[in-house]
């Protein structure tokens, strides 16, 4: 990466373009972030400029909503939320509650003389439980995130003043369904078990289906029945899973895909695939190239559906300075 160019895109995220702009001498500062830039790791420059904050989501464009659009050939919509709670395993230390109240109205008939009343509920809790987005300020690899940025710059305890879900517009796309039951013949996909890159090419011919650039990609283990299933096994399901190994991750990225998700608590395999590593996907995904991570996807009735292509639209909570958000995607064939 060119040093003044990144020196320069660091001073505009610290607010000293003015100064450089007008030719002032700051040799410290500028020395300083031209050290920075050496420092910064190879992997953090973005095919987008230092300055985006969008990621792959940059991959949407007219051509590729109406192209998704073709897919819908029924009508027929597909749920991928599940229904959170304060019982839902999360990762530690995330928790949430609810609490349901009706302001001012205890003891009288409400608002006006035609009695208006209404319940309101207060949110406590994290965001990142149940079905989710990770934003591309979430995952980083020693503090260092998407486009290089440090996390002293842009995440304060308020909320990021960069890469927060509220600069994401939302994702519309072509999804795909790879369904990783049927590539490993089992009713259900054992924790543990990496999608290699091996193993999503494979069954990505099996199933008919190209992956493209700008796709959503999902994977479908049926994790989710320790969830909820006729033999349930929360705490199975929140100890370890199945998911994108690190081999899979890079190819995913290679092709330039805008969001993976799966139907597992993380969206990657655990225990890693090597011994000591946490989250090496999530690294690779995120930081390294701007793709969007969604978890705790249901894609129960898709699979059964035998469906592989379909429209997906998501529409997240814009909260300012948001790392992550619940969420319930919505797939149409």
């Amino acid at each position: 990466m060119n040093i003044l160019k990144s020196a320069d895109a660091r001073a505009k995220r610290l607010g000293l373009t003015g100064l450089l702009a007008c030719g002032m001498t700051l040799a410290m500062p500028v020395a300083s972030m031209a050290q920075e830039a050496e420092e910064t790791p190879a992997w953090a420059e973005t095919r987008w400029g230092a300055e985006d904050e969008l990621g792959a989501a940059n991959h949407m464009s007219a051509e590729r909503t109406r192209l998704a659009a073709g897919l819908v050939t029924e009508g027929k919509v597909y749920s991928l939320g599940i229904v959170v709670g304060p019982d839902t395993p999360a990762f530690p230390p995330r928790s949430l509650s609810l609490t349901v109240l009706q302001p001012g109205q205890n003891g009288n008939s409400g608002l006006g003389e035609n009695a208006f009343t209404y319940n309101d509920d207060i949110f406590m809790g994290w965001l990142g439980i149940g079905p989710q987005i990770d934003g591309l300020g979430h995952a980083g690899e020693d503090h260092v995130y998407y486009g290089g940025r440090h996390y002293d710059d842009f995440a304060p305890v308020s909320g990021l003043t960069e890469l927060g879900l509220d600069k994401l517009p939302g994702l519309v796309g072509r999804g795909v369904l790879l369904d990783m039951t049927r590539h490993f013949d089992t009713a259900m996909v054992e924790e543990g078990v990496p999608y290699t890159e091996e193993d999503i090419r494979a069954a990505a011919e099996a199933q008919g289906v190209e992956l493209r650039e700008g796709d959503v990609v999902l994977f479908h283990s049926n994790w989710l029945e320790l969830l909820d299933g006729e033999n349930a096994d929360p705490a199975r399901f929140a100890a370890a899973e199945p998911g994108l190994g690190v081999s899979g991750a890079e190819y995913l990225a290679s092709l330039g895909v805008m969001a993976v998700g799966a139907d597992t608590w993380g969206m990657e395999v655990v225990p890693a695939e090597t011994e000591g590593e946490a989250f090496r996907a999530h690294q690779i995904l995120q930081a390294h190239n701007g793709i969007y991570i969604l978890e705790n996807m249901d894609t129960r009735d898709l699979a059964a559906d035998g469906v592989t292509e379909f429209m997906f639209v998501l529409g997240q909570a814009r909260l300012k300075g948001a790392v992550q958000m619940m969420i319930n995607p919505i797939a149409i064939r």
